[in-house]
């Protein structure tokens, strides 16, 4: 897929609009034309940003008004690139439903008139953002107050749509449970794994344990003794990079999000992931946590948050072919499974 959409942009010019005076060096179909408001002048389409899975440009327009808009335009070939942004639209939808002031308005999503390669585009209000990582007060009170005024519409875990990490769909159909449904996730980052990098034994032993007897120990309690797992919206792939802070008013917001309902605290198993500039950051969990509190039993966070960060080291090991990633998540799996059911035949960890 990432082959065939920079292919879109070799051409280096909107010749179908070329008469019309529009500047740039993206084409621009005549889909997404049809999708802005009525009224619109396209002024300059642009190359902007980069992505491994997508096309991605700024579309300067002149509305109905004479007033200025810019928007952002993310386009993907494909039957999976239709899942992406199809998955991607639908998430930003509901997190701007629950923190209009957090999220770049969503605006539509559709396929190309052209047909080669077949392609498929997200548009969306168009914020000129830095990367710099985010106030913490600001983005973690945030993200608490996301999740705890979202609700989920049947009061189940999941979504109502395939949602992706990267270029894969994740297992999102609903479940009343949060171990029932966390369980189906890992088991499909754990299939998806080996079948973009082969089977490893270790790693399949190990992760089937970790299933069938730690999962159980650690995630159980959170649903045991009367207590109970509220659905919360998340963002679902929040690293570093999927944040952006406005130039002029300084207001955070996440973008690229992979949402769906689950326990608040599986946002953070991405924090732990060595790879994000999280990880070094610790002011961004503990600020979190005085927002959000921390699910009983307390005493077991770090472990759920192990256990959350296994997932999404088992997606980066999807997409870039195993290497530290994947040895990262099975030492983990490692770690939990001798410290909650132990059992002869582990394997020996990994050292990084």
């Amino acid at each position: 897929m990432s082959t065939a959409v920079h292919s879109l942009i070799k051409d280096g010019h909107n010749s179908e609009y070329a008469d019309s005076g529009v500047e740039g060096d993206f084409p621009l179909d005549q889909a997404v034309v049809e999708k802005l408001p009525a009224g619109t002048k396209i002024v300059a389409v642009h190359s902007y940003g980069s992505s491994a899975w997508t096309a991605t440009a700024r579309i300067s327009t002149t509305l109905a008004d004479g007033s200025p808009k810019w928007w952002f335009l993310k386009c993907a070939t494909e039957h999976s690139g239709r899942l992406m942004l199809e998955g991607e639209f639908h998430s930003m939808t509901e997190l701007y439903k629950t923190m209009p002031s957090f999220v770049p308005e969503p605006y539509a999503w559709g396929k190309f008139q052209r047909s080669n390669p077949e392609t498929y585009f997200f548009l969306c209000e168009y914020i000129e953002m830095v990367n710099d990582m985010p106030d913490p007060v600001q983005f973690c009170s945030r993200v608490a107050e996301m999740h705890k005024l979202s609700k989920s519409p049947n009061n189940c875990f999941g979504f109502h749509i395939a949602t992706n990490q990267g270029k894969f769909p994740q297992a999102v159909e609903w479940d009343p449970s949060w171990q029932s449904f966390f369980t189906k996730m890992l088991q499909h980052s754990i299939q998806i794994d080996a079948q973009e990098n082969g089977i490893w034994e270790p790693l399949s032993a190990i992760s089937n344990h970790l299933i069938a007897a730690v999962i159980p120990l650690l995630l159980g309690p959170l649903e045991s003794e009367g207590r109970t797992v509220k659905p919360s919206l998340i963002h679902g792939d929040l690293w570093d990079g999927n944040i952006g802070t406005d130039c002029e008013s300084g207001n955070v917001y996440i973008f690229d999000a992979g949402a769906y309902y689950a326990h608040n605290e599986m946002e953070l198993g991405m924090w732990r992931c060595e790879r994000h500039r999280f990880v070094n950051k610790k002011v961004y969990l503990k600020e979190y946590l005085r927002n959000a509190g921390v699910s009983e039993p307390v005493e077991m966070f770090d472990d759920r948050n192990r256990l959350y960060c296994i997932y999404m080291n088992m997606w980066a090991s999807a997409h870039h072919a195993g290497g530290v990633d994947r040895e990262t998540a099975y030492n983990d799996m490692c770690i939990l499974v001798n410290k909650f059911a132990p059992q002869p035949s582990d394997g020996e960890q990994i050292d990084n």
